[in-house]
């Protein structure tokens, strides 16, 4: 930074102060994870010397909170994927069953948002589409923050539900599903070429809130990619053209890990597209009737309290994805050979 041209690339200089921050943060957190054990150890020598255990509480919460920060630091080192650095864009489709499906989508989208929050991160809304009565048809967002794809790429695959529906007036269990797909936010002018012919760019109304100019004009954009089926959107910039300007970078994002891939199943698990949303292909479940359990059936994670996870608390699920993923397992296997392997 004190070089004299430090300055001149403004794109260079500004990742080199991200990735200072970075090292910053992870120094500071250790040196308070250094002291906080240091303090631990002499509550322990006090309460030992003075004979003192109403000092035990003290010690107990102070441990509970070190481990808690320890675990985190050890799941980030764990981090190192050639994006995860990235912000994350996920999107979540619903699938069959109308209005049931649909308000899970909403459930989710809540779920993944107050799961940012906690973390700090921000989310922006990139595209979406309402249910006919309620919740979301399908929803696209981007969360920003450090680490967020190698966190949410955890989340990749079809979420099932089963509860009582409150949209079923015979008050039966019902089963719902719904697609989940995230990808990294590849910043960087990426090496893809793009035939015209290849693809084919629709404008629509936008949908989401923004006031008057982004409801009376066709502003979003729509992209679809003939060869492989991609379709990206976009309405969330106020002109077409920054709304082109991000669809396309989404798409060149999705090429791009396609063409790293050295077969069609490392791409296919990088994209996380499913075939069908439905049974079978499930990587977690959500079960609130009749017994309370979320169980992801890649890992074996599971815990019985439904209402903390749907709080956003999921964190316990990512980090068992990525112990799991440190053991090398394929991430194209089906779940009985995951569970196997």
């Amino acid at each position: 930074m004190e070089d004299a041209g430090f300055w001149d690339d403004v794109e260079v200089s500004q990742q080199k102060m991200k990735d200072l921050k970075s090292l910053k943060d992870d120094v500071e957190t250790f040196a308070k994870l250094q002291q906080q054990f240091d303090d631990i150890e002499t509550l322990i020598e006090m309460a030992n010397e003075e004979n003192d255990a109403s000092l035990i509480p003290d010690v107990e919460n102070e441990l509970e909170e070190f481990e808690s920060v320890f675990e985190s630091i050890r799941m980030k080192t764990l981090l190192s994927g050639e994006y995860d650095r990235d912000n994350a864009i996920v999107s979540l489709h619903a699938g069959a069953g109308g209005t049931e499906s649909c308000d899970w989508a909403s459930m989710l989208y809540r779920m993944f948002t107050r799961w940012a929050g906690d973390k700090g991160f921000t989310v922006d809304v990139l595209d979406s589409l309402d249910g006919e009565e309620a919740g979301i048809k399908s929803i696209t967002f981007q969360v920003n923050g450090e680490n967020a794809y190698g966190y949410l790429k955890s989340e990749k695959g079809v979420h099932r539900l089963v509860r009582i529906s409150p949209f079923n007036a015979a008050g039966k269990r019902q089963t719902s599903f719904v697609s989940c797909d995230v990808m990294p936010d590849i910043e960087e002018d990426l090496d893809v070429d793009i035939n015209d012919d290849d693809i084919r760019i629709d404008t629509y109304r936008s949908s989401g809130a923004g006031g008057q100019h982004i409801n009376k004009t066709s502003s979003a954009i729509r992209i679809t990619h003939f060869p492989t089926g991609i379709v990206v959107q976009c309405q969330n910039e106020r002109s077409q053209h920054m709304n082109k300007d991000k669809a396309m970078q989404m798409l060149k994002a999705k090429l791009y890990l396609l063409k790293q891939q050295e077969n069609a199943a490392k791409a296919a698990g990088i994209r996380g597209e499913v075939t069908e949303i439905g049974w079978g292909n499930q990587i977690r479940s959500y079960v609130m009737q009749p017994y309370t359990m979320v169980k992801d059936h890649r890992t074996g994670t599971e815990t019985g309290n439904v209402d903390s996870v749907l709080d956003g608390k999921i964190d316990m699920f990512i980090n068992g994805y990525l112990k799991w993923q440190s053991l090398g397992c394929p991430a194209h296997m089906d779940s009985e050979e995951q569970k196997e392997y």
